[in-house]
């Protein structure tokens, strides 16, 4: 007697993010166990992320060098101010986006730059410039708006500015940490004056005999709600009244966990995330409680995460969390990969969402006061947008989880595959599919027509009652379908798209198969 066709059908398919973790047969419909190029996009479908596209035209004595660091001076009356740094030099994008060279306006003999992973801060209309090694340098538009100089050359300097690898913007002041030689003392400056290291409320916090587990290393500072973090190695402590430096407290420390590359650290409203040596984590701090509790957003992925973390330079690590796109960006340079933290919400477990980006490669990151996404790359400054990587397809790649059709002792015969797509129109989709964890895909492609979409309603009246009619550009629901084959207790499918200027979501997935032979 023959079979009836049966349908399975997955709604918002890949909503909870990728999931290497767990065992795929104890995962729910919405894990993916591949989600590349993609993001979780602001309706919960899994899609495509965007490209970049070349900010500036040419590179000028950037050359192909990496752009090594970035940063977003705004200044009191509006004025905002891209500066970067590349080939052991200082740069900024002038009005039209080209690329100036800042040049040494101090009155002695140049300082010698032989690194570009600088960290910077900007304090009272001036940004300043940390790294190990060197003298810390500052931009000072009201002076030049073309050269930089040491701190030291400022006018009213007073003491000796620390060089160290570490420089946070907090309350009003600099602080500082993390030299060659001492790891453990924390630098501030005078209020609202970057230049002054001693007299007025300047000064300094030795940390070192408060770690609650031995020595530790400062690695990176954060801030908010008036408490300062210190993030060691393995540790982190908590600085209640920093505000006010003279009623600075040791609030709470944290053990067993630290945070292990400098620029892993994002703090987003209400939150601190950063690289630690279990994982990705944020803090959860609310000024009621006191102890604070942690979230461990690479839950998912974490072997995956730290198994690749092993392997890289932790001062080479770059993050940056977008507000306009509510996500945080882990990139690892070694292993060409960025994971993508969606931060519109949190999984029951309370896990973030996860997907991975494996081609835009950026070698510094930063979110603008405007929500502009802006990439470093070899000799540019490139934008997060369109839907290229500078002009050229990537590719988009999702695949589910391993799952039965209904019933674990019976095999299923596929018959057909379908899914819903937004987007991606005048481009092919590849249907992938496999069975019982072998890894042997067998595929169909199915061709995304261009539909026009027009929504009405919007219809206006002109003399004698003509009608104007307008129309609106949509975005068109369409339905692919492929036909399948092949048997087996599992199945697995996986969807493949090269994304060249349209983007491209995944509404829902439709599995058709017959009840085969019990096993």
């Amino acid at each position: 007697m023959p079979q009836p066709i049966q349908v399975f059908t997955t709604a918002a398919p890949g909503f909870f993010g990728l999931n290497t973790q767990d065992s795929p047969l104890d995962l729910a419909a919405g894990f993916a166990l591949v989600a590349n190029n993609s993001i979780i996009d602001q309706y919960g479908r899994i899609g495509s992320r965007k490209g970049y596209a070349r900010v500036n035209a040419s590179s000028g004595n950037l050359g192909a060098n990496d752009v090594g660091v970035m940063h977003e001076l705004v200044q009191s009356d509006g004025t905002l101010t891209v500066l970067f740094a590349g080939n052991n030099k200082l740069f900024k994008l002038d009005g039209s986006n080209a690329v100036v060279e800042l040049t040494y306006g101090g009155g002695g003999v140049a300082p010698t730059i032989t690194a570009s992973n600088w960290q910077c801060a900007s304090l009272n209309g001036i940004t300043y410039f940390f790294q190990s090694a060197h003298d810390p340098l500052i931009y000072d538009p009201a002076v030049s708006t073309t050269t930089f100089r040491r701190v030291s050359e400022k006018t009213g300097y007073v003491a000796t500015v620390p060089s160290t690898n570490i420089v946070l913007s907090a309350y009003g002041r600099l602080w500082t940490a993390n030299t060659a030689t001492d790891k453990t003392t924390i630098y501030f400056s005078d209020l609202m004056a970057g230049h002054i290291w001693s007299t007025g409320t300047s000064g300094s916090l030795d940390v070192s005999r408060v770690w609650a587990q031995g020595s530790d290393e400062i690695t990176g500072l954060a801030s908010h709600n008036g408490f300062l973090f210190i993030f060691g190695k393995r540790q982190i402590l908590v600085y209640s009244s920093a505000t006010s430096p003279a009623n600075i407290t040791l609030s709470d420390t944290v053990v067993g966990t630290g945070c292990l590359s400098r620029d892993s650290i994002q703090p987003i409203a209400t939150d601190v995330i950063f690289l630690s040596n279990t994982g990705v984590r944020s803090l959860l701090r609310t000024i009621s409680e006191k102890s604070l509790p942690f979230r461990d957003l690479s839950k998912n992925v974490r072997n995956d995460v730290m198994g690749l973390v092993a392997g890289e330079d932790a001062a080479a690590i770059k993050s940056v969390f977008s507000e306009r796109d509510a996500f945080y960006l882990l990139n690892l340079p070694a292993s060409k990969k960025t994971y993508c933290f969606d931060t519109r919400g949190q999984l029951d477990d309370g896990s973030s969402r996860v997907t991975t980006w494996d081609s835009i490669e950026p070698t510094s990151l930063l979110s603008r006061r405007n929500g502009d996404l802006l990439v470093g790359k070899n000799g540019y400054v490139t934008k997060y947008s369109t839907y290229q990587d500078n002009a050229s397809s990537y590719r988009m790649q999702y695949y589910t989880n391993h799952a039965d059709l209904g019933n674990q002792s019976q095999t299923s015969v596929l018959k057909r595959l379908s899914i819903v797509v937004i987007g991606g129109t005048n481009q092919y989709v590849t249907f992938k599919w496999c069975f019982d964890f072998s890894g042997n895909y067998l595929s169909a492609n199915s061709f995304i027509p261009v539909q026009g979409v027009s929504y009405y309603g919007l219809a206006e009246y002109g003399a004698n009652g003509v009608p104007l009619a307008q129309y609106a550009n949509g975005t068109a629901l369409q339905t692919l379908i492929v036909s399948a084959s092949g048997s087996g207790k599992v199945v697995q499918t996986g969807y493949e798209a090269d994304i060249n200027g349209s983007q491209l979501s995944i509404q829902k997935i439709e599995i058709q198969a017959k009840n085969g032979k019990f096993t």
